[in-house]
């Protein structure tokens, strides 16, 4: 089964019952070429290096469903949503539960019931075990990705 459009993916997600994991991917690129318009855009914040971004869908065991399309790495994993028509697809399809990480935190906001983030950090006054609780939620929730990087 081939899914080619986030379109796809969303009625694949709700026919199977499938919930979905989204996160925004980088990859490290070349430098575009002196002269070139937009050669700032590949300039990632995060990285300091010349990166693409894509939005990758997987299912909760890991596998790859879909990888959205490839944007400049300066690009924000929110506004590859709106661009690519990902909160619409919620709204279409209600029942499709999804897991997302820190960037995709408005999202998250915006439909409460199907996708689930991490919590927000603590603040630096707070106590030690309220930061542990935290660090323990946030490898819960990332520890599918990192099994499935490992056995590769």
């Amino acid at each position: 089964m081939r899914l080619r459009t986030v379109e796809d993916v969303f009625a694949h997600a709700a026919a199977e019952g499938v919930d979905l994991r989204i996160d925004g991917t980088e990859v490290q690129v070349r430098r575009p070429r002196a002269g070139r318009p937009g050669r700032k855009a590949f300039v990632s914040g995060k990285k300091k290096q010349n990166t693409i971004k894509t939005t990758t869908f997987s299912d909760h065991q890991g596998r790859t469903l879909f990888s959205g399309v490839t944007r400049p790495g300066r690009m924000h994993d929110q506004t590859a949503l709106r661009t690519e028509g990902i909160a619409e697809q919620f709204h279409q399809h209600p029942t499709v539960r999804a897991q997302v990480d820190d960037g995709y935190r408005g999202l998250a906001n915006k439909f409460p019931e199907q996708i689930s983030a991490p919590a927000k950090k603590p603040a630096k006054g707070t106590c030690d075990g309220d930061q542990r609780a935290w660090r323990e939620a946030k490898r819960r929730q990332s520890e599918p990705f990192r099994i499935r990087y490992k056995a590769a």
